[in-house]
């Protein structure tokens, strides 16, 4: 399943985190409750203040909340170390800064350099399908002498048939037929190739299976919606003196087309309208601009099988990494993070995203 973003959907602004006690301070009934104080564990302390030096603290996340030692693992070490006559106390993780401060309208500006504040896409922006055989012609050149080695899509020898023959009979493409991709030099069985891209998304674009060269315009199956941008008088950490980009993505429910994977039948969309956050440098601009076409093509979120709650049927990250965690890094998907802008540019690269893609 895709995996190219947070694992949970921010909560929206102004949402209260759950409480992990009940009022009072009580601890809450079937909760793991190793991180509380009580007057029956020596070990622990009521608050980081009092923790006396050189005993060791364990940031400890609660079941419902983020942190870097699960309870279990904390509650084990905490008695290991006890046995061994150590002192050690269990303290309360930090929790991730989700969202900025409260911005208003008037405080909200366009982007430098990127023209408007809102793209949406529809059904109508759909391409039709092309013709197979002519795509993977328009990509490849025939090979008279093929070597004597395997097709990486059917695994028979280049010299010999595809694997295909027999199960896709198609007119003009005989199964013996071998050609070259004409910028990785690939080779695979015609037949072959036409198979894979009949199974595909039928954009018109072709995707080499060995390196993943993209040949033609890439597209991919993301539901309908809207994307937004702006500015936002905040920083991140790690951009302390630059203004941040904020990008909203909304993704209503609907009913799938023939592009996924049960047509005809209702996908969810959970965790919409999704925060997520650039630096206002020129790199962040260079990575929003590509973000911009990413969407347009298709290609930022697609239906699928959720990695947190295993929901099918589902709108999902497609493969490309953003930021949702706005004034910390404690789930991963925050800043300080010095890679981050180069990583995404990489994944944009990949999914043939890039500015030199656009200017050939």
């Amino acid at each position: 399943a895709p995996a190219a973003g947070p694992a949970e959907p921010a909560p929206p602004p102004g949402a209260s985190p759950r409480s992990p006690s009940a009022p009072g301070g009580a601890p809450t009934p079937g909760q793991n409750n190793l991180n509380r104080p009580g007057p029956q564990r020596a070990t622990s302390v009521s608050a980081r203040a009092s923790i006396p030096p050189g005993v060791p603290a364990l940031p400890v996340k609660n079941l419902n909340g983020t942190g870097p030692v699960h309870p279990a693992l904390a509650g084990m070490t905490g008695i290991l170390l006890c046995a061994a006559g150590l002192p050690v106390c269990l303290t309360r993780a930090p929790k991730p800064i989700l969202h900025p401060p409260p911005v208003s309208k008037s405080d909200v500006k366009p982007v430098p350099g990127v023209p408007g504040a809102c793209r949406k896409t529809k059904k109508k922006h759909l391409k039709k399908s092309k013709n197979p055989e002519d795509v993977v012609r328009r990509y490849m050149q025939k090979v008279k002498n093929p070597p004597d080695e395997d097709c990486t899509i059917c695994m028979e020898r280049l010299v010999t048939a595809s694997g295909y023959e027999g199960v896709l009979r198609h007119k003009g493409v005989r199964p013996e037929l071998v050609g070259r991709l004409g910028r990785c030099g690939h080779m695979y069985h015609l037949l072959c190739l036409v198979a894979m891209y009949s199974n595909g998304n039928k954009d018109g674009s072709l995707q080499c299976p060995t390196c993943k060269a993209i040949y033609g315009e890439k597209t991919g199956t993301q539901p309908p919606g809207k994307m937004e941008f702006h500015l936002i008088p905040h920083s991140l950490p790690g951009f302390a003196d630059t203004q941040t980009i904020r990008i909203v993505y909304d993704i209503p429910t609907g009913i799938q087309g023939p592009e996924h994977p049960n047509p005809g039948k209702k996908f969810t969309a959970r965790g919409f309208p999704r925060h997520c956050y650039l630096p206002n440098n020129e790199k962040g601009r260079k990575v929003l601009r590509l973000l911009i076409t990413a969407w347009e093509r298709r290609l930022i979120f697609t239906i699928g099988t959720s990695n947190t709650t295993g929901e099918s049927d589902t709108v999902v990250w497609n493969e490309i990494h953003h930021k949702t965690e706005f004034g910390s890094n404690l789930t991963g998907h925050g800043y300080p993070d010095a890679s981050y802008l180069d990583n995404v540019l990489a994944e944009l690269t990949a999914q043939g995203v890039s500015e030199a893609a656009a200017k050939a």
